[in-house]
């Protein structure tokens, strides 16, 4: 049987685009298959806000940060807390990981043309012992560009290895099967979708106008995770997590529909660790929407006081930016798919931003005039956005106001009792008239200041919420957004997909598995929690792996 290539990608996402760049560099031919028109090439990246986890970087050193890959692979360790027999591999491509970026990682992205912001993000704090959960030190690096960024240098190198005739784009082509021959992968069967000229990231036809067989030495599964289903969010929902959310928005485009993972699993591939996901409870739904039920993550400072759907302010460490599962858990016990953030106008200027390239126009843009301004202009244009036509925002002068908008916004009867929600800000507006404190959010405010980065650009002075020279008081109803898949299909260092649990599971020859189809890498190198910055760098770092290695095994 003749073959239409010596290696198919699934998937024309970030990781499949850098397992086809390095596939190329080695003369390899490759197809590239989307179910998504041209215009949606590159996938999740694209709407991400670049962040990417490095290690003792430049960047770091000029803040002030000591980081070393010993501090970093014990933060990862403690969060990912791998307790499974199937995390052999998660945790031997985590150690392989956290190695990459103290090592190679960011000289290899800045030779082919990537560059940072040069603040550094401190994401997932933790806020627990030294060995538990949250980043130690900030390592969240944002790409000049953002997700845009990111990719270009990749989408630049398939075009042009397109240009050569050593990729094939092939889009509007679904794949409904694996083809098998004598226990190997040697292909794909599927249906193509009719031409669609939808804008990226909005839903398009599922309108099947033909057929398609194509044949090939290895296969590369890089079609992404289950974020836009949520009929499998919630058929994979753990029990730790408590019951799963009645209401949750989309932090992902319709077409992140997990349809692959279970096409490999029936091909001979390990699907593992199903059941690890993360989703953010700071979403707000989208006043612009792109995709259906769009939501936008909110990445808020340390400052806004977060209560839960009938007022009671939750519980330590369960602050803004320190632990997203936890708080998920904790919030999912209340009984409610709401939560609240309480702020003010002086807060929400410094200490809010929303994740998404299309939400940062001045570092998606590169333009270091349109930075400046967004630092000294108040509060940021996307966010006054918010403020102005977001459903999920109320602004008044006076508490008693706010509040009952609050409980106006929710439908039944009133949550919240005013005189409770006061009880609980002035309660936290006494614990500042001492430079010290029981109050541990305020401990962590300052903590967070000490910190050369959050001082310039995440955190306001300490002051009373009720300070009437603070501007008028914000109210932010949150809600449960879906996101990431944190397993999936179990490979090898190589990419290889395994077939099988255990240690010694065997790959199946010609399969190969990238990015969140993987976990990420192994299966799922991020436990039960993650990092953050993370999941493109493992796209990026899972996605080099299997091209290589798929490029040495086709000969």
């Amino acid at each position: 049987m003749a073959a239409d290539a010596d290696v198919i990608i699934v998937g024309a996402g970030l990781a499949g685009l850098v397992a086809a760049a390095e596939l190329a560099e080695t003369g390899r031919r490759i197809l590239i298959l989307d179910q998504e028109p041209e215009q949606s090439l590159g996938g999740q990246a694209f709407w991400s806000l670049g962040g990417l986890f490095l290690i003792d970087s430049p960047e770091q050193r000029r803040l002030r940060i000591h980081d070393s890959c010993e501090l970093a692979l014990s933060d990862w360790m403690g969060t990912a807390a791998f307790d499974r027999d199937e995390d052999h591999w998660p945790k031997a491509w985590a150690r392989a990981y956290v190695e990459f970026a103290a090592g190679e990682k960011r000289a290899w992205l800045t030779a082919r043309g990537i560059r940072f912001f040069p603040v550094v993000g401190w994401a997932e704090r933790g806020g627990q012992n030294a060995s538990g959960h949250g980043n130690s030190v900030p390592r969240f690096h944002i790409a000049w560009g953002t997700g845009p960024g990111v990719l270009d240098p990749f989408v630049a190198r398939v075009r042009q290895a397109a240009q050569r005739g050593l990729v094939g784009l092939r889009f509007r082509h679904r794949v409904d099967e694996l083809i098998s021959s004598g226990g190997a992968v040697i292909g794909v069967r599927g249906s193509v979708l009719e031409p669609s000229a939808v804008e990226r990231g909005r839903a398009s036809s599922r309108i099947v106008v033909g057929d398609f067989e194509l044949i090939a030495q290895a296969v590369v599964v890089a079609s992404g995770g289950i974020g836009a289903s949520r009929e499998l969010v919630r058929q994979n929902w753990p029990t730790r997590l408590g019951k799963p959310p009645d209401s949750m928005i989309c932090g992902v485009p319709d077409h992140v529909d997990g349809r692959m993972l279970a096409i490999t699993e029936s091909a001979g591939g390990s699907l593992i660790n199903r059941d690890r996901m993360w989703h953010y409870v700071e979403g707000v739904r989208n006043w612009n929407p792109i995709w259906s039920n769009h939501a936008i993550r909110l990445i808020p400072g340390p400052s806004s006081m977060w209560l839960d759907a009938r007022g009671h302010r939750l519980p330590a460490p369960l602050y803004p930016g320190f632990d997203t599962l936890s708080t998920l858990a904790h919030l999912r016990q209340t009984g409610f798919d709401h939560s609240w953030f309480i702020l003010n106008q002086r807060i929400i200027a410094k200490e809010f931003s929303l994740s998404g390239s299309e939400q940062n126009p001045d570092i998606t843009s590169r333009s270091w005039r349109q930075v400046i301004r967004r630092a000294t202009a108040g509060v940021p244009g996307p966010v006054k956005a918010f403020l102005e036509h977001g459903e999920d925002f109320i602004v008044e002068r006076e508490l008693p106001a706010l509040v009952a908008r609050m409980n106006a916004l929710v439908a039944g009867a009133p949550l919240l009792d005013p005189s409770s929600v006061e009880r609980e800000i002035r309660a936290r507006d006494l614990q500042l008239d001492n430079p010290f404190c029981k109050d541990q959010q305020i401990a962590a405010i300052r903590n967070a200041r000490a910190y050369l980065g959050d001082r310039l650009t995440r955190s306001v002075p300490l002051h009373k919420m009720l300070d009437p020279s603070a501007g008028p008081l914000i109210a932010v109803r949150l809600h449960i957004l879906t996101r990431k898949t944190l397993g999936g299909l179990q490979t090898d260092l190589d990419g290889r997909v395994l077939a099988g649990v255990s240690v010694s599971g065997r790959p199946v020859p010609g399969l190969y598995a990238a990015g969140e189809a993987a976990g990420f890498g192994g299966g799922g190198m991020h436990g039960y929690r993650a990092l953050e910055g993370t999941f493109l760098g493992g796209c990026i770092f899972s996605g080099r792996a299997a091209g290589r290695a798929a490029a040495k095994a086709v000969g």
